[in-house]
C-alpha cells in the first residue's frame, strides 16, 4: 500500500524560491522540500550574473521599473514589476545576513550592469552569484534539522478535489491536498499530504535542443499545474541566452550577460574580418536586451554560414577578467581557450521561461491550498522578454509573499488521501522509446518553435506533438512510472503550451518573433491558456 507523508507544507523544488520559502516557514510549519534530483542540481546553482536591485547612488525604483517595462515590450504586469522592484533591496539584504559572500569594492557591493539596465544595479559573487547564493542556503538548510528533505523525489501529479473518493470527477477542482511523489531508489510513488503546496520546479529549457538549463528543466511544476486545472500564461516567450559556450566538450555553459556589459564584443569569425555586427542591428550594440542580440546572432549565424559567433572581452587586462570572471576563464581555458588573448565561441541557447502558472503577488495559483514561486510562474513581471538578473530577485520575493499568505490562512478540513494506483507493470521497451521521443521533440521544437518562428513550421510541430501525446499517454496509463517517463510527458505537455500560445499570438513582441506577423499590434495582451475540465 502506498505510504502517506502528512506535512504542513510540501514545496516541491530545491532552487532559490523553493528554499527562500522552507527557511522562512520552518519555525512555524512542518515543511517537506522535495527535489527529484540532488540539493544543488537545479538552475539556481548555474546563474552566472547577479542579482538586480537599486542600490546605488543615483539610481532609483523608477528606473528600474522602467527598465523592466521596456525590456518586456509592453507585457509587464505593473503591479508585480513595482512589488519586486520595491522588495529587492530587502531580498538582496536577506542573503547578507545568511552570509553569501557577495563581491565587494571599497567594503561596499560591488555592482555591475548588464544589458536592458540603466545603471550598475546587479549584486554579484563574481561570475558564480547563483552557486554562491545556493551554497549558502543549503548550508542553513543543513542547519535546520526541522526541514525533512526528500531527494531523488520526483512530483507525479498534484491531488486535487477530483482525484478525492466520493467527488465528481467532472466538476473542476477547487483545492489542492498534496501530491503523489515518486521515490526513484525505491521504485514507489508516494502520498504526501499538505493544507499548502509550493511548486517551485523551475522553468522548461530542456524541450530545446541546446539551452544553457540542467537536466532538471523539464517543466515539471508547470505540466502538473496545468493537468490539476490551472491557467498558463505567455509560454511563448522563451528566453534564448545570447551567448552560450560553443564547443563540442562543453554542456549548458553560458557567458554570463555581465562579460558583455564590462565591454565584450560580439564579432564575425576573422575570414568575415571579425566585424563587431551588433550596432548593425540595433543602436544599443551589445547592451540590447537579450531577445535583441538572440536574433541578430541567429541573423548572422544563417546569413554566413556559421556554427556560431565571437564574443571578444580580450581588450580587458588579465587581471580585470581573474577577478570578475574567474570561472569562465578557468572553464574556457580547460578548453584550451585563453579568453585575455582570444574571444570566445558562442552561440545562442534557450535560457529562461518567461511564462508558466499565473499567479497573484503572494505566489496563489487557480487551486486553493496551491502556489508557484520562480521561473514556474506566470507572476507578470517579465513580461515578453525578462530583464537581466530580475529572476533571481523574483524567486525571494514572490516566495515571501507566498510565505505571508500560508503564514495567515486559515486551516481547511483535512480529507482522507486516495492511493496511488500500483496496478502497472514494467515495460522493456520503455526507456528506448522514451529516448527516441525525447530526442525527437527536442529537435523538431528547435527546427520549428525557436528564435524565428513560421505559421508553418508552428503547425509542423503541433502535428507531431499530437502524435508523441498519444504514445505518451500510452505508456503512462499502462506501465510503471519512471523519472524519464515522467519528464518526457511534462516536455511533450509544456511544448504543446508554448506552439498553442505561439499560435495565438499573431504579431512579433518581444522573444516571440514570427516570419508571418513581423509588426507589433496596438495593444499589448498576455496570452493566458484556460485548461479543459477533465
Amino acid at each position: 500500500m502506498t505510504s502517506i507523508l502528512e506535512f504542513d507544507v510540501l514545496i516541491i523544488g530545491s532552487g532559490l524560491a523553493g528554499l527562500t520559502a522552507a527557511l522562512n516557514l520552518c519555525a512555524t510549519h512542518r515543511v517537506a522540500v522535495v527535489t527529484k534530483r540532488g540539493l544543488s542540481d537545479g538552475s539556481s546553482m548555474w546563474a552566472q550574473g547577479g542579482i538586480a536591485a537599486v542600490l546605488a547612488e543615483g539610481d532609483s525604483f523608477q528606473s528600474h521599473v522602467d527598465d523592466t517595462l521596456v525590456a518586456g515590450a509592453g507585457l509587464c504586469d505593473l503591479d508585480a514589476t513595482r512589488f519586486t522592484v520595491e522588495h529587492a533591496p530587502a531580498a538582496v539584504a536577506w542573503l547578507q545576513e545568511l552570509g553569501v559572500p557577495f563581491s565587494t569594492e571599497h567594503g561596499e557591493l560591488h555592482l555591475t550592469r548588464e544589458g536592458g539596465h540603466s545603471h550598475r544595479r546587479i549584486v554579484h559573487a563574481t561570475d558564480a552569484t547563483g552557486a554562491a547564493v545556493q551554497a549558502t542556503l543549503l548550508q542553513r538548510l543543513k542547519n535546520t534539522p526541522s526541514i525533512a528533505v526528500f531527494e531523488h523525489h520526483m512530483l507525479v501529479d498534484l491531488i486535487t478535489d477530483r482525484k478525492l473518493p466520493g467527488h465528481s470527477k467532472t466538476a473542476a477542482s477547487t483545492r489542492c491536498h498534496g501530491a503523489y511523489i515518486l521515490d526513484e531508489e525505491r521504485g514507489e510513488v508516494l502520498t504526501f499530504s499538505a493544507a499548502h503546496t509550493v511548486l517551485a520546479t523551475g522553468g522548461a529549457g530542456k524541450v530545446y535542443l541546446y539551452t544553457t538549463n540542467p537536466d532538471t528543466a523539464t517543466g515539471d511544476g508547470i505540466a502538473a499545474a496545468w493537468r490539476a486545472g490551472c491557467r498558463v500564461g505567455n509560454m511563448e516567450f522563451i528566453q534564448f541566452h545570447p551567448t552560450c559556450l560553443y564547443h563540442p566538450h562543453a554542456k549548458s555553459f553560458l557567458i554570463t550577460e555581465a562579460v558583455r556589459g564590462e565591454g565584450g564584443r560580439l564579432l564575425l569569425p576573422p575570414h568575415l574580418g571579425s566585424h563587431r555586427f551588433m550596432p548593425d542591428h540595433d543602436p544599443r550594440a551589445e547592451l540590447a536586451p537579450r531577445d535583441v542580440v538572440a536574433r541578430a546572432i541567429d541573423f548572422e549565424m544563417k546569413k554566413h554560414g556559421l556554427d556560431c559567433v565571437h564574443l571578444d572581452i580580450s581588450h580587458q587586462s588579465p587581471a580585470f577578467l581573474h577577478e570578475h570572471f574567474p570561472n569562465i576563464l578557468a572553464r574556457c581555458a580547460e578548453l584550451g581557450i585563453d579568453i585575455t588573448q582570444e574571444p570566445i565561441p558562442v552561440v545562442p541557447a534557450a535560457h529562461y521561461t518567461c511564462g508558466g502558472v499565473v499567479t497573484d503577488l503572494a505566489g496563489h495559483t487557480d487551486l486553493q491550498g496551491l502556489y508557484a514561486v520562480g521561473e514556474t510562474t506566470c507572476t507578470g513581471l517579465h513580461g515578453a522578454n525578462r530583464l537581466a538578473s530580475n529572476s533571481l530577485v523574483e524567486c525571494m520575493v514572490f516566495a515571501q509573499g507566498a510565505v505571508a499568505a500560508i503564514r495567515n490562512a486559515q486551516p481547511g478540513q483535512k480529507p482522507t488521501m486516495p492511493q496511488w494506483d500500483e496496478s502497472r507493470v514494467t515495460d522493456a521497451d520503455e526507456q528506448v522509446v522514451i529516448s527516441h521521443n525525447w530526442d525527437e521533440l527536442r529537435r523538431f521544437m528547435w527546427d520549428y518553435v525557436g528564435i524565428v518562428r513560421t505559421n508553418k513550421r508552428l503547425e509542423r510541430a503541433a502535428h507531431r506533438i499530437t502524435l508523441l501525446q498519444r504514445e505518451i499517454h500510452e505508456f503512462y496509463s499502462q506501465f510503471h512510472v519512471t523519472r524519464d517517463l515522467l519528464e518526457l510527458r511534462n516536455l511533450v505537455q509544456v511544448a504543446d503550451l508554448i506552439v498553442m500560445s505561439a499560435m495565438m499570438r499573431h504579431e512579433s513582441r518581444g522573444l516571440h518573433f514570427s516570419r508571418d506577423y513581423p509588426d507589433l499590434l496596438p495593444e499589448a495582451k498576455p496570452t493566458v491558456l484556460v485548461p479543459p475540465v477533465r
